[in-house]
């Protein structure tokens, strides 16, 4: 299994996954050609793509999908709403519609397309399995559900969001209803609740959890880091790396 996160921010986000014979995008919120540099950059192919995961219609997880698809000739796997939503974004492009809640088949692996709390038309988290084991993707969520605890147990890698502190937030410039719609049940997670929600799923087998969708205004990578740092020692059961997202280059790619 290897992973990188091409992007990961307000401004846009993307995240390489390789698992067992498949190869995929889960969003693109790049342009395509953008998105085709980055991948590039950590030594992966374009060509090489089977298939593009879609999250949810925001412009930061599609504004390249679906020309990126037609330019490939691959499929956007999208929940019907979401294609719906997304429509001037997906554009012709070939999609395989999935129903949030119901795990599917396709190539050699098993996604399983999960619903978060995030203000938008259908919004899921992923889990992906194969052989190699599971990874899980749960990003862009105002609050951590049993269900979102519950599916993300287990996983060999995770991408999780850690998007704000909560005191930077509070007191930074953004205006009130921006920082009530952030911290409301469909906004997004503080470095606070991801580490609560790591500490209920870490376990020994845990290799590697990616911070995402830090906020360039709200957060700072030092307290992120050091968040999830010290939940690591604290619970000192497993020697997880921790990598951070970031907006403008990607990070490493990991294989676990």
């Amino acid at each position: 299994m290897r992973v990188c996160l091409l992007a990961s921010g307000s401004k846009g986000n993307s995240i390489f996954l390789e698992v067992g014979d498949s190869k995929f995008l889960i969003d693109a919120g790049l342009s395509a050609s953008e998105l085709l540099r980055r991948l590039g950059s950590v030594g992966a192919e374009g060509a090489e793509l089977d298939a593009i995961l879609i999250s949810h219609e925001h412009t930061d997880h599609v504004r390249g999908a679906g020309t990126l698809a037609r330019k490939l000739k691959i499929p956007l796997l999208v929940s019907h709403r979401t294609r719906q939503a997304a429509g001037d974004f997906i554009g012709k492009a070939e999609t395989i519609e999935f129903e949030s809640g119901s795990p599917f088949n396709f190539k050699d692996i098993k996604i399983d397309p999960f619903p978060i709390t995030h203000d938008a038309s259908d919004p899921v988290g992923f889990i992906i399995e194969c052989d190699d084991g599971k990874f899980g993707m749960a990003t862009d969520l105002g609050i951590v559900t049993r269900l979102v605890k519950e599916k993300l147990k287990g996983c060999r890698a995770l991408v999780l969001e850690s998007n704000h502190d909560e005191d930077m937030l509070q007191n930074g410039p953004y205006p009130w209803h921006l920082k009530q719609r952030i911290k409301s049940r469909h906004g997004h997670l503080s470095n606070a609740e991801f580490a609560e929600l790591l500490d209920e799923i870490i376990h020994p087998e845990l290799n590697a959890v990616f911070l995402a969708h830090l906020s360039e205004v709200n957060n700072d990578p030092a307290i992120a880091l050091d968040v999830a740092t010290r939940l690591l020692l604290a619970r000192d059961i497993c020697e997880t790396r921790l990598i951070l997202g970031e907006q403008y280059r990607s990070s490493q790619m990991l294989t676990v």
